[in-house]
């Protein structure tokens, strides 16, 4: 198996800000108006990645799986605060989103770690932490903003669903199988095209790097399949948990804003 480590300079992290040019120039052509965002964007990008990059050196330097659990913990914490950000219509989303996104790092990584896939290592957990809560967060948040439309558009329905004798779980049945779905049908799609369509970035990153392709194809499999669960587990608990919100301990819906 080839192996080698690839080596980027400053001057070509600085020569790909090109392609950053080109899409500000899109944007203020056609007066889209995103040139302000896509600033903010790439200087947020380029100082959260570094910060990150030194604590991660520091975590494999230590060899802490303490540190391991304390870095997990801080991107569940900012996942779901921003995860919350996209779910304004669902009430007290927070702790959903938080236990949600917890339970799946900490099953989907106990599992993995379990079964013999990964080592108990940070240089493995952490890269595979940091996947499992990313796309757990995306999933939940998109899963939790579909529910809060979908309850605030159908309210006069569920009220009458409710007015039949129905409890909120029964009315809601619906709602909650839609939204589940909206969560996790970007990670099926993507999984399924993963090599007709495009490289996953974990697969590129590895060629790049020098990497067997079979082994790549082989790792790139197994985070697929680990994120398909991760994704399921987060949004099936924040879907769960979530809709139960818009309801009373009578099974009456909460007062809902107009649509």
């Amino acid at each position: 198996m080839t192996s080698s480590s690839i080596q980027v300079s400053v001057e070509e992290v600085v020569a790909s800000l090109a392609l950053v040019a080109i899409a500000i120039a899109v944007s203020f052509w056609r007066r889209a108006d995103l040139e302000r965002d896509i600033g903010i964007a790439v200087v947020r990008s380029a100082v959260q990645l570094t910060a990150i990059g030194y604590v991660i050196s520091f975590i494999f330097d230590q060899d802490s799986l303490w540190f391991v659990a304390a870095l997990i913990a801080v991107m569940v914490v900012f996942g779901a605060l921003q995860a919350r950000a996209r779910a304004k219509r669902v009430p007290n989303a927070f702790w959903p989103l938080l236990l949600a996104l917890a339970i799946a790092a900490a099953a989907t990584l106990g599992l993995v770690v379990a079964l013999g896939v990964f080592k108990p290592q940070p240089r493995y957990l952490v890269p595979v932490g940091g996947m499992v809560v990313g796309n757990s967060m995306t999933a939940a948040a998109v899963a939790l903003n579909r529910l809060g439309d979908e309850v605030t558009a159908h309210a006069r329905a569920l009220e009458a669903t409710l007015a039949l004798g129905a409890t909120s779980t029964q009315a809601a049945a619906p709602l909650v199988r839609r939204s589940l779905r909206s969560g996790m049908i970007t990670l099926v799609d993507s999984t399924k095209t993963t090599g007709l369509i495009f490289f996953p970035g974990t697969m590129v990153g590895m060629l790049l790097a020098g990497a067997d392709p079979t082994d790549a194809v082989r790792l790139q499999l197994i985070l697929l399949w680990t994120l398909l669960g991760s994704v399921a587990i987060a949004g099936l608990i924040a879907i769960t948990l979530a809709y139960r919100n818009f309801f009373t301990p009578a099974h009456q819906l909460r007062d809902q804003p107009e649509p």
